[in-house]
């Protein structure tokens, strides 16, 4: 599903600054994408475990991900990025572009999101499934998203 289509659908405001395609938070920081939005800058990591599972970790844009404390803490088998053929099946995306909007490409459900707690409340910055775009949405319409498109999601601290 086109996602600004689905933003219209569930009456989700938005604001989207495009931009020259960007592959890290740095390459953003570098075209001060940040510095025109406003909101919480993200990072996004595409993950699965040994028995095939996938998850997206979503966390502050500067927050060093800590792996290993999230297996602990979700009783996971140890978690490692998943590949980009995985990434490009399931949501469609590619490396750079990777964002929790993509689960609306993921029909069958594979994917369950874990967020960052830090997130809660604020307005963040996420790439709209291209990374020529960022948009501005809060955190409680992510979570609307997440819940339109029947996904789980687990909040960590």
């Amino acid at each position: 599903m086109e996602i600004f289509k689905l933003l219209n659908e569930l009456e989700i405001t938005f604001q989207k600054l495009e931009h020259a395609p960007v592959y890290t938070v740095e390459e953003s920081r570098q075209l001060r994408i940040f510095e025109k939005l406003s909101g919480q800058a993200c990072k996004n990591l595409f993950l699965r475990n040994k028995r095939g599972e996938y998850f997206l970790l979503v966390l502050p844009a500067d927050k060093r991900a800590d792996l290993k404390f999230i297996a602990k803490l979700l009783n996971l088998p140890r978690l490692s990025f998943a590949s980009e053929e995985e990434l490009t099946a399931l949501m469609n995306l590619h490396t750079g572009a990777v964002t929790p909007l993509g689960i609306v490409n993921d029909t069958q459900k594979k994917i369950r999101l874990i967020i960052d707690a830090e997130l809660c409340g604020k307005k963040l910055l996420l790439h709209p499934n291209t990374n020529t775009a960022t948009i501005a949405i809060t955190f409680e319409d992510l979570i609307k998203i997440i819940l339109h498109t029947e996904h789980e999601y687990f909040l960590v601290d």
